[in-house]
């Protein structure tokens, strides 16, 4: 929202989106508190699949994949403290780079031509990463951005039929549960914004939002690492920590 002061840090907005939380509420050196500090959870989460995947040995589009994780909601936290144009692509530009390497990573077991895919993938990561840079993409972004994470369910619910393991079931469910979960945060957040503005406790819906796909994308990790050890016949199991935690 808008309402800048004068001890604003980073000066007036220059981002194309401003989202449902007054600006500099908490401090001055951060435009949107609660949506900033809504990206640790998502950063300590992808830091535990990251060591996972290390331990265990699994191929590094894995340890990449949770890296561009911890990247994405650094990103995000960097948009949201400043809500400056030129940072605001430290979170869109990331979050289509992670949906291109989701997509290397759910079809590439089965790509023939190994090195026509990671080429192309980059390629079209770095044409998108320059033209954003210089168009300032609105819905257009939000429209593009939705039909990579589209490509990505076939192949995910191929995975989760061919999935017997109960356990591992039950990660693709919360992956599904949280993801709906999170949009209807997001969508509430934007469509009645100023209603929510007017109540005593904003719910701080995109802040959900940040939270809820940080557990989302572990669990969507978690679940694929399952299935490729299971492609590499190497027996997985999924292990719960207090019968939630994967």
């Amino acid at each position: 929202m808008g309402d800048i002061t004068a001890s604003s840090f980073w000066g007036p907005v220059t981002s194309t989106t401003e989202w449902c939380e007054k600006n500099y509420a908490r401090s001055s050196y951060i435009a949107e508190f609660y949506n900033t500090i809504s990206n640790i959870p998502c950063i300590l989460l992808a830091f535990i699949g990251l060591v996972n995947a290390l331990r265990q040995r699994f191929e590094k589009r894995f340890s990449v994949l949770h890296v561009s994780n911890m990247i994405l909601a650094i990103g995000s936290m960097i948009y949201h403290a400043t809500l400056q144009h030129v940072l605001q692509q430290s979170d869109e530009t990331p979050m289509v780079w992670e949906m291109l390497l989701y997509i290397y990573v759910l079809y590439s077991p089965d790509w023939h031509y190994r090195s026509t895919m990671p080429t192309f993938l980059f390629l079209y990561g770095a044409v998108f990463a320059i033209t954003h840079s210089q168009v300032r993409f609105v819905i257009g972004f939000k429209v593009h951005y939705i039909i990579l994470a589209l490509l990505c369910v076939p192949r995910m619910y191929k995975y989760y039929i061919y999935t017997k393991v109960a356990s591992a079931k039950r990660l693709a469910k919360l992956y599904v549960l949280t993801i709906s979960i999170a949009s209807l945060c997001w969508l509430l957040d934007r469509m009645f914004c100023h209603s929510v503005s007017d109540w005593l406790i904003n719910p701080q819906g995109h802040a959900l939002w940040h939270v809820l796909m940080g557990f989302n994308s572990y669990f969507a990790n978690t679940f694929l690492m399952f299935c490729r050890a299971q492609q590499l016949g190497w027996n997985p199991q999924v292990i719960y920590f207090l019968r939630f935690f994967p």
